[in-house]
């Protein structure tokens, strides 16, 4: 049977782990990993209280670090799937097998948990209206330069199969939020397929959230990622982003 792993990259995460990590599906995951970005709360105390294997950065490295040190462990750990799950309660963890079904059919390398393919559904689940415009206007972009069909790319509930996190080399990636937009950016040039599931989700106090300035900053590099992927691919830059 093919291993699957969860992974959570977590930051100050103590008051939302337990419910989250208790949405996991029973049979859905072989094991779950939770990497502390050096949080200031009791996430690690709290993991300590779980079945889950805990990795903590000694150090603050950054959202994108956190994925690398994840991806990095459940490769060293067997997975087949690895599956990123916020454990922040956001996205819920009952989707699991759905996401994993197109990789284990072999239908795709890369599955993405879209808020988006119900729009209503988004704003329902509390989706702020700026955030919601902007993921649009995004998304609309990355589809004209990628030459895909997406309903978002702006998802933080992703699978991945064990294939595709050893031929990427996402290692060269961001160690901020743009590390989602060049590990997709790096599965269109290197030829991988993506696909969505629906997903919903829930905007509350305690879960994590991106506020606006951080959000313009991330948009920012969203689009100049989009652009290097573009020129890399006419031949004018070459970028390492986008070289085995």
């Amino acid at each position: 049977m093919a291993k699957i792993i969860v992974v959570m990259p977590a930051f100050n995460a103590a008051e939302t782990l337990v419910s989250t990590y208790g949405r996991i599906p029973t049979g859905s995951a072989d094991e779950v990993i939770l990497v502390d970005d050096a949080s200031r709360d009791a996430t690690v105390a709290v993991a300590s209280q779980l079945p889950i294997h805990t990795i903590v950065h000694p150090h603050n490295v950054g959202y994108g670090g956190n994925q690398k040190t994840c991806y990095m462990e459940a490769l060293r750990r067997g997975a087949a799937v690895v599956v990123m799950v916020h454990p922040d309660g956001q996205y819920d963890p009952r989707f699991l097998p759905e996401i994993v079904k197109p990789i284990l059919d072999g239908r795709a390398d890369v599955v993405l948990g879209s808020r988006m393919m119900s729009r209503e559904a988004a704003l329902r689940g509390g989706m702020p209206r700026w955030k919601f415009v902007s993921n649009i206007g995004l998304t609309t972009v990355e589809n004209l330069v990628f030459g895909l069909r997406l309903s978002e790319y702006h998802t933080g509930y992703r699978a991945f199969s064990r294939r595709f996190l050893e031929q990427v080399p996402f290692l060269r990636n961001s160690n901020d939020f743009v590390f989602d937009t060049q590990i997709l950016a790096q599965a269109v040039a290197f030829g991988f397929t993506i696909a969505e599931i629906p997903v919903t989700t829930r905007y509350m106090p305690e879960a994590s959230s991106v506020n606006f300035p951080v959000s313009v900053i991330y948009g920012t590099k969203t689009l100049w990622t989009v652009l290097k992927y573009w020129l890399d691919r006419i031949g004018v830059v070459r970028s390492r982003l986008f070289r085995r």
